[in-house]
C-alpha cells in the first residue's frame, strides 16, 4: 500500500462533525481557509461547470451573519411555531466558530442535470472538510436552522435554480471526536462476479 493511500485513508476517517458549541474560540488564519477552498477548487466537475460558490465570514462577520440567520428564522417562522432556544442557539453556533462557509450551487445552464451539480459541489464541500481534518480544524457541515429556506436563498441573492448545501462551520476544538459505522460494509456492498 503507497503512504499517499495510508495518508488519505487516514484523514478520511478521522474526519467528523463537531458542534460548534464544542469549538474552543480560538481562529484559523484566513490563509488555511484559503488553501482549503483551494482544494474544493479541484473537487470533479462535469463539462467544466464549477458549480461551487463560496460565501466566507470570519471574524466579527460570524457573530454578526449568525444573528442576521436567527432573525431570518425569526422573520419566516410563526409566532406558534416560533421557538426562542432555537433562535439563541442559532446565534450561539456563532460564538465559538471561526468561520462560517456558506456553500451554494451555482446552476451553469439548464443542460446538465441538478443532482450533477449539486453533487459536484458536495464534493467540494468534502474536500474542505478533508482538508480541515489534515490542519486539525474542527467542522461541522449544516443544513439547520434557515439554510435550507427561500428566505436564505433571497438574502443572497441567488435564482430559483441555485441552491444553498449548507454552512460549513470551522473552528479549533480541544477533544477529538470519535465516529463509528453502525451497517457492517459488507451489508453495504453486492458483489458481482
Amino acid at each position: 500500500m503507497s503512504n499517499n493511500f495510508s495518508v488519505l485513508s487516514s484523514i478520511i476517517e478521522q474526519r467528523r462533525s463537531t458542534k460548534p458549541a464544542l469549538m474552543n474560540g480560538a481562529k484559523i488564519p484566513d490563509e488555511q481557509i484559503e488553501q482549503l477552498l483551494q482544494l474544493a477548487d479541484w473537487a470533479p466537475t462535469h463539462t467544466y461547470s464549477e458549480p461551487w460558490r463560496f460565501v466566507v465570514f470570519a471574524g466579527d462577520k460570524v457573530a454578526a451573519f449568525s444573528k442576521l440567520h436567527a432573525d431570518l428564522y425569526k422573520a419566516n417562522t410563526s409566532e406558534e411555531k416560533f421557538m426562542q432556544g432555537k433562535y439563541d442557539g442559532i446565534i450561539a453556533n456563532g460564538a465559538k466558530a471561526s468561520h462560517i462557509i456558506v456553500c451554494i450551487m451555482k446552476r451553469s445552464n439548464g443542460k446538465i442535470p441538478v443532482m450533477e451539480e449539486t453533487a459536484a459541489v458536495s464534493c467540494a464541500i468534502q474536500n474542505i472538510l478533508l482538508g480541515a481534518t489534515a490542519l486539525d480544524i474542527a467542522t461541522l457541515w449544516s443544513t439547520g436552522g434557515m439554510v435550507l429556506h427561500t428566505a436564505m436563498k433571497q438574502h443572497f441573492q441567488l435564482s430559483e435554480d441555485d441552491d444553498i448545501l449548507g454552512f460549513l462551520f470551522l473552528g479549533y476544538a480541544d477533544e477529538k471526536i470519535t465516529g463509528q459505522r453502525k451497517i457492517a460494509l459488507a451489508d453495504k456492498i453486492t458483489w458481482h462476479k
